[in-house]
C-alpha cells in the first residue's frame, strides 16, 4: 500500500539532486512564476470540479497541520481520515483542554499558509527540488496514520502524481510543478477560511475548529476566523514577494 509514496520520495530525492537550478532552465524564473501562480489562482477562485480535486491536496495539509501539532505538544496521534467531500478529521489522545489542545486545533487551517511560505523561501533561494522532497515527506507521514481507503486513495494518487513528475517529467518541469504547488498553497490556504465563515453563518459548522478554539479559549469563534484570514492573507502576501522577486527583477 505505501510503495507508490515510497516510489513518490525516491522519484523526489532523485529529483533533488538533478534539477538544475533555475538560471539554468531555458524557461525564464519570470515565465514560470506568472503562469503558475496564474493557473493557481484560476484554480482556487473559479471552483467547481477542478477546485474540488485540488482541494484535497489542501486537506491533507491541514489534517497533517493538526498531526503535527499533536505531536508537538505530547499528544498521542490516534489517526487521520480524508473524506471525498474534501473535509477530514485528525484524531489524537490526551489532555481534552488547555494550551496544546489550542494549539493542535489551530493548526489545521494556517498550515497549508504556512507550507506554502516555506516552500517559496525554498523556491527564492532556488531549491526547487527541496520542495518535492519535503512534499514526498509529508505524503508519507499521512498515509502512515491515514485510516480510510478514501484517504489512502487520495494520498496515493497525490504520491503518484509527484512520482510522474519526478521520475517521468522532463527536468524543466520540476521547477514549475514546484511553484504550482506553492501559489497553489497560498492561494488555497485563504478560500477554505472564507468558506469556513460562510458555513458558519448558515450554522453547518457548529463543530468547525473556531468553534472549539471557542469553547477553549472562550474567545469568540469569529475571531479565530479573523485570526485565520489575517495568518493566511499575510503568508500569501509574504510568499508572493519571495516568488515575484524574478519578475521585478
Amino acid at each position: 500500500m505505501s510503495s507508490p509514496v515510497h516510489l513518490a520520495f525516491g522519484a523526489a530525492l532523485r529529483a533533488a539532486a538533478t534539477t538544475p537550478s533555475l538560471i539554468e532552465q531555458a524557461q525564464a524564473p519570470a515565465v514560470i512564476t506568472l503562469v503558475a501562480g496564474g493557473l493557481a489562482l484560476l484554480v482556487v477562485i473559479v471552483g467547481g470540479t477542478p477546485w474540488r480535486l485540488a482541494r484535497n491536496g489542501v486537506t491533507i495539509v491541514h489534517e497533517a497541520g493538526h498531526a503535527l501539532a499533536a505531536v508537538l505538544v505530547g499528544r498521542r496521534l490516534q489517526g487521520i481520515k480524508l473524506h471525498s467531500d474534501t473535509s477530514g478529521v485528525t484524531v489524537s489522545r490526551g489532555k481534552p483542554e488547555g494550551p496544546g489542545m489550542a494549539f493542535t486545533a489551530m493548526a489545521g487551517y494556517l498550515a497549508p499558509s504556512v507550507l506554502g511560505l516555506l516552500f517559496a523561501s525554498l523556491l527564492g533561494a532556488d531549491l526547487a527540488g527541496t520542495v518535492l522532497v519535503l512534499i514526498a515527506l509529508l505524503l508519507l507521514g499521512v498515509l502512515v496514520m491515514v485510516r480510510n481507503a478514501y484517504g489512502v486513495f487520495t494520498v496515493v494518487a497525490s504520491a503518484a502524481v509527484l512520482a510522474l513528475v519526478a521520475f517521468v517529467a522532463p527536468v524543466e518541469v520540476q521547477a514549475p510543478f514546484s511553484y504550482l504547488v506553492t501559489w497553489f498553497l497560498l492561494f488555497g490556504g485563504v478560500r477554505p477560511v472564507a468558506e469556513l465563515q460562510v458555513k458558519r453563518r448558515r450554522g453547518q459548522a457548529r463543530d468547525s475548529d473556531a468553534d472549539q478554539l471557542g469553547r477553549l479559549t472562550a474567545v469568540p469563534p469569529v475571531l479565530w476566523v479573523l485570526v485565520f484570514a489575517v495568518a493566511t492573507i499575510s503568508c500569501l502576501i509574504a510568499g508572493a514577494l519571495w516568488l515575484l522577486e524574478p519578475v521585478a527583477a
